[in-house]
């Protein structure tokens, strides 16, 4: 019997609108999800019991779940991408609308559409079908855009910031998160740019950031990890069932590495890893901040699926070849425990640690210790930062005083505080006084041909412009070259010597000399700070960390450097052709230590007031070559 036009219309109207079947994410991976041979050690059927604690994660993202900001900091090879390519399929077959997935630089763009978004379209039929067009030559089927019913599905990457402009989506995938760049040539934080292309959606939107981390304090996946409820993968003990995460510390192993495995915190109790599958299956997310609205995950190598990653024995080798490598041990640390790398010269060195060694000397005066005066200034667009440090035997060193003057460099204004500062005398204990004996301003950024002429007219004692050296293994202070200075439209042929320094070899001699400090006595330490100092003080000084991978210091995140940097640069005034303090033998610094004595007045001067004339005006210092680094004429305390 045939059905009736009008019914017929009437059953499809009604299976188009009849609700969609709830479904979560992982449930909708299993039953649709193939994992193609290009990119999965097990091609095939997606099962979501193969790696169970990838199933809370992948469900959070469902429509019925309310969570709409998910965090995921784990392993390399442990299913995080996988997550979002499934999150992906579930969008585009199941709750469709426009879905970005944002990746660091256009080489990670085109890798993850060729290894994970195309295989996946070829195989996996709800996904494939979902396209509006699977012809290459349509504009609705670009290898960076494709049109699906209901949505868009945008592939953009951090290199520009137009294109995290331009698109508004319902649903954000960030992958890879620590390797976007700190900040784009627009002057923009890519990620708050990405924030924004939800914000269109404020009740409706999801967002999925995953990465493995980096460098501690500047890792963007720590700190949204940090911001959020913070869950770990908990297992029961086989023997006492207390609940607990699997963690490196716990992992034990004999003398010769043959052998391994996990003690329980609470009892004790050995835990081998054939055990680990069942435990894992039957274990849950236990949140650390249960209230907080971001889900935060994380979890490390010691869960990887059996067959699907190292065993603990074969981590175990790892960890014991990179122990004392450290690009290998940050390596194993990123990419097997998901923590991030702090390197252990800096890890002594925090602003509270810091903040508690510092002295009771007064700013602007020099304690005994110090012999030699120099100073450091960065430039910025409005102020003037100037650091003035003493230096003592075996280059101990003191800092005198931290200020910032405002003022744009490109106007007089500024200048003239700074020579004013600069020219201020400092008593030293021992009541002589004391003047910085050079000063090194860098002249990077969009001021210098501004510190050019200020170095021009030579109001200071041995100033000169400086620029940070490329290599990572320049020496402190190169040679030092002749330049023009082009100024006020002017252009003064060869008449300023610039430097450059090695500000990599500078950061790692004074964090080694400041955590080396944390054991010891006052009178022992080589570096000194005022009690007087602010705490942005001792925050800027540890501002940065190393990061061994591409031999270089970077900076923490919100953390301002300057402290650090005119630290560096004063450091670097110190090894001037004319100073060469580093070169300074203990007969040097003895000579040093008796000249600025025999100028200290006596007791008797005091009484009857010899020697509180007013001090004579300081003449221009002209510039003179030095053939060593000794003593004579370069002794710039007040006579």
């Amino acid at each position: 019997m045939t059905m009736p036009a009008h019914q017929v219309v009437y059953d499809v109207l009604a299976e188009a609108l009849r609700p969609r079947e709830a479904i979560t994410v992982s449930a909708w991976a299993d039953l649709h999800r193939q994992l193609s041979s290009k990119g999965s050690a097990e091609p095939g059927q997606w099962h979501t019991s193969r790696n169970p604690p990838l199933r809370e994660i992948m469900d959070a993202l469902s429509t019925q779940s309310e969570t709409q900001d998910v965090v995921v900091k784990f392993p390399i090879q442990m299913g995080k991408t996988e997550c979002a390519v499934n999150w992906l399929g579930y969008i585009m077959d199941h709750a469709p609308g426009p879905v970005m997935v944002a990746l660091p630089a256009e080489v990670s763009m085109i890798k993850w559409s060729n290894q994970k978004l195309e295989p996946t379209l070829e195989i996996t039929v709800p996904m494939r079908e979902a396209l509006t067009s699977v012809a290459s030559r349509e504009t609705a089927n670009q290898k960076f855009f494709k049109d699906f019913k209901g949505g868009q599905l945008y592939l953009e990457h951090a290199g520009s910031p137009a294109r995290l402009k331009s698109t508004s989506v319902c649903y954000l995938i960030v992958d890879e998160l620590d390797e976007f760049s700190s900040e784009l040539k627009s002057g923009d934080d890519p990620e708050k740019l990405l924030d924004g292309r939800v914000s269109a959606f404020p009740a409706t939107y999801k967002k999925l950031r995953i990465s493995t981390p980096t460098i501690k304090g500047t890792s963007r996946i720590d700190a949204a990890y940090e911001a959020s409820d913070q869950r770990m993968y908990h297992i029961a003990c086989p023997e006492c069932r207390h609940e607990q995460p699997f963690e490196w510390s716990g992992l034990c192993w004999n003398e010769d590495a043959t052998q391994c495995w996990y003690a329980c915190r609470s009892c004790g109790a050995v835990i081998h890893e054939h055990q680990k599958t069942q435990l894992i299956r039957a274990g849950r997310w236990i949140p650390k901040y249960p209230g907080r609205t971001v889900r935060g995950y994380t979890i490390n190598g010691l869960y990887y699926p059996v067959g699907l990653g190292p065993t603990w024995l074969k981590l175990v080798h790892e960890f014991r070849e990179a122990a004392n490598d450290p690009p290998k041990l940050k390596t194993f640390l990123n990419d097997r425990l998901a923590e991030s790398w702090e390197d252990p010269a800096t890890r002594a060195v925090r602003q509270d640690m810091l903040a508690d060694r510092a002295e009771s000397y007064a700013l602007r005066t020099a304690p005994s210790g110090v012999l030699v005066v120099t100073a450091g200034v960065d430039t910025q667009d409005n102020r003037l930062a100037v650091h003035i440090v003493g230096w003592g035997h075996g280059m101990a060193s003191w800092t005198l005083d931290y200020v910032e003057l405002d003022g744009d460099p490109a106007n007089d204004a500024v200048w003239v505080s700074l020579t004013e500062l600069i020219n201020r005398p400092i008593l030293h204990a021992s009541g002589a006084l004391l003047r910085v004996a050079a000063t090194f301003i860098d002249a990077g950024g969009h001021r210098g041909e501004a510190v050019k002429a200020y170095a021009r007219k030579r109001l200071i004692p041995r100033v000169a412009p400086i620029y940070g050296a490329t290599a990572v293994n320049a020496p402190v202070i190169n040679r030092g070259k002749f330049h023009d200075v082009t100024w006020q439209g002017v252009t003064d042929k060869r008449s300023v010597v610039i430097y450059q320094v090695g500000t990599n070899q500078a950061k790692h001699w004074v964090y080694g000399r400041m955590g080396a400090d944390a054991e010891k006595d006052v009178e022992k330490r080589l570096v000194h700070f005022s009690e007087h100092l602010p705490d942005m003080f001792f925050a800027g000084m540890t501002s940065e960390t190393w990061d061994p991978r591409k031999n270089r210091f970077f900076n923490r995140r919100g953390a301002r450097n300057e402290p650090l940097d005119t630290y560096v640069y004063a450091y670097a005034a110190a090894h001037h052709p004319e100073l060469r303090l580093h070169r300074y033998t203990i007969a040097d610094w003895n000579q040093r230590e008796a000249s600025l004595l025999a100028r200290a007045p006596k007791d008797s001067d005091i009484a009857t007031g010899t020697n509180t004339q007013p001090l004579p005006a300081r003449p221009a210092v002209q510039q003179r070559k030095r053939k060593s680094g000794g003593l004579a004429g370069d002794d710039w305390s007040i006579q």
